[in-house]
C-alpha cells in the first residue's frame, strides 16, 4: 500500500514515531540489527518514504514529544468573487459605523467578516466587490472613509418612497404586492457539511462539477407562491449567469402568460433590473449609439427639422432636446392589464422576499441531493411546499422592518454627511481669511 499524497491520520504518524523510537533503542542497546539506519528501517516497514519519517521526527522533537498532523490547506487561488449573501452584512455595518462617525477602511471591513461571520477573503477581492456593490472610498468626516454612492442611495430612496406610498395608515397594503424572480438549481448542488469517520477523512463520494442546471421562474405575495405561475426548464449551457438564457421573448410570454393571469388586479409588480425586465419600447428614443441615420429618422418621425451639414453629435443634442420619457417594454405591457412595476434599487437582495425563499427551497433541495436530474425535478415541489403562506408573512414582515431602517438612516446619514461638509467648509474659509489676513500683515 502506497501512502504518496495521501494525508496522513494521527494513528499513523503515531505508529511512525514509535517504530522509530523501537528502532532507536535497539541501536542504543546494541542489539544485533540488520542495519544501523533506524529511519530507513522504519520507511521500509511503513511503506513510507525515509524523508517523510524524517519530517514527522523533526515535527515529534519541535513539539516536545507530541504528535502533531498539519493538514495542507486546499490548492488554487483565492475566491475571486464575494457570495451576495455577505453583501447585506458588509452595508449594515459600513452604514452603522458612519452612522456612529468612525471611519471605515477595508481592513476593517475584512476584520469584521472575519471576527464576526467567520469569512475570509483578501483585500483587493473585497475591495472590488464593495466598488461593485455600489460603494465608494471617499471624503467622510475630515478623513477618508467608505460611504455609499450616490446613485445607490438615490435609487433606493425613489424604491423605498414608492413602497412607502402603498402603505395604508394601520400597515396593510393598498395594492397587493407581487415579488417576481429568477434562479437556478444544479443537479450536483448539495452542502458541503458531512460528518465522516476520522480513518477515513473528508473524501465524500460526489460527482466532480456542479452538472446540468434547472432554471426556474416564479413570483410570490404574502399568501405564497402565485399558483399556475411556476416556469422550469433545462439550460443550455452549464456555466455562466442564468440570465445569460433568459430573454425578453421567453420571459414576456411568461410574463403575458403565467404571472398575470393569476395575480389580483391592480397589483404592484415588484422585480429586479435584469436586461430582460429593461428591454425599451419600439419608440423609444436612440442612444449614443445608434448612427447618424438613425438619429435623422427619429426626428423626422417626430416632426422636428433637421440639416444635412449637421453632424452626429449635433444631432444627438437636438434628439435630447425632444427627447420623450423612456419607457419599457414591460411597463407598458402591465399597463395595459391596469398593473405596475416597480424596480428594487441595485445590489439589495434583502429588499426582496423571493430571494429568501429561493434560499429555502435551495437549501432543502441541498440536503436531499442525490446528484441525478430525475431525482432534482422530483424534490422540486417538494422543496417549493417548503415556503408556505406563514413563511412568506414573516420574510416580509422583516423586509418592511428593513425598509423602515434603511429609510431612517438615510436621513440621519444626511444630515451628519451635510453638517460634516458645513463645517469642512467653514474650515476652509477660515484657513483662507487668516492666510489673507497673514499677507496684508506682510505688507
Amino acid at each position: 500500500m502506497s501512502f504518496q499524497r495521501k494525508q496522513l491520520s494521527e494513528e499513523i504518524t503515531e505508529l511512525v514515531v514509535r517504530l522509530k523510537k523501537h528502532h532507536d533503542n535497539e541501536r542504543k542497546a546494541g542489539k544485533f540489527v540488520p542495519t544501523k539506519d533506524p529511519a530507513g528501517r522504519t520507511a521500509n516497514a511503513t511503506g513510507l518514504g525515509i524523508a517523510t519519517v524524517k519530517r514527522i521526527m523533526a515535527r515529534y522533537s519541535q513539539n516536545e514529544g507530541e504528535v502533531v498532523v498539519r493538514v495542507p490547506k486546499r490548492p488554487g487561488r483565492p475566491p475571486s468573487r464575494i457570495s451576495l449573501n455577505i453583501q447585506p452584512v458588509v452595508r449594515q455595518f459600513i452604514r452603522a459605523e458612519n452612522l456612529l462617525g468612525r471611519r471605515v477602511s477595508i481592513e476593517r471591513v475584512g476584520s469584521y467578516l472575519h471576527t464576526r461571520h467567520g469569512f475570509e477573503t483578501p483585500k483587493t477581492t473585497l475591495w472590488r466587490a464593495l466598488k461593485r456593490w455600489g460603494f465608494t472610498y471617499g471624503e467622510g468626516q475630515r478623513r477618508d472613509s467608505l460611504k455609499e454612492q450616490d446613485r445607490v442611495i438615490l435609487a433606493r430612496r425613489d424604491y423605498l418612497r414608492a413602497k412607502l406610498a402603498n402603505r395604508n395608515s394601520d400597515g396593510t397594503l393598498k395594492r397587493p404586492e407581487v415579488c417576481l424572480d429568477e434562479t437556478y438549481i444544479n443537479k450536483n448542488h448539495s452542502s458541503p457539511f458531512t460528518w465522516y469517520l476520522d480513518d477515513d477523512g473528508p473524501q465524500v463520494n460526489k460527482p466532480s462539477g456542479v452538472g446540468p442546471r434547472l432554471i426556474v421562474v416564479h413570483a410570490v405575495t404574502k399568501d405564497g407562491w402565485v399558483e399556475g405561475a411556476q416556469l422550469v426548464f433545462d439550460a443550455k449551457r452549464r456555466t455562466g449567469d442564468y440570465h445569460g438564457q433568459m430573454n425578453w421573448n421567453n420571459f414576456s410570454k411568461w410574463f403575458k402568460e403565467q404571472l398575470l393571469p393569476n395575480i389580483p388586479a391592480k397589483s404592484l409588480i415588484i422585480l429586479d433590473n435584469a436586461r430582460y425586465h429593461n428591454v425599451y419600447s419600439d419608440n423609444f428614443f436612440p442612444n449614443k449609439s445608434s448612427s447618424k441615420e438613425q438619429l435623422r429618422q427619429w426626428l423626422t418621425r417626430n416632426f422636428h427639422p433637421w440639416r444635412e451639414d449637421m453632424l452626429k453629435s449635433e444631432l444627438m443634442e437636438l434628439c435630447a432636446r425632444f427627447a420623450p420619457v423612456p419607457e419599457y417594454q414591460l411597463d407598458i405591457l402591465a399597463a395595459k392589464h391596469e398593473m405596475s412595476i416597480l424596480r428594487t434599487p441595485p445590489y439589495h437582495p434583502e429588499l426582496q422576499p423571493i430571494e429568501t425563499c429561493w434560499a429555502v427551497v435551495k437549501n432543502y433541495m441541498a440536503d436531499n441531493c442525490d446528484f441525478t436530474m430525475k431525482g432534482l425535478r422530483e424534490r422540486l415541489p417538494k422543496g417549493f411546499a417548503k415556503v408556505t403562506s406563514r413563511t412568506c408573512r414573516k420574510i416580509i414582515a422583516e423586509v418592511i422592518e428593513q425598509e423602515d431602517k434603511y429609510w431612517t438612516e438615510d436621513e440621519k446619514l444626511d444630515e451628519l454627511f451635510a453638517t460634516n461638509a458645513e463645517e469642512e467648509y467653514s474650515g476652509q474659509c477660515l484657513c483662507e481669511n487668516l492666510g489673507a489676513e497673514s499677507y496684508l500683515d506682510d505688507l
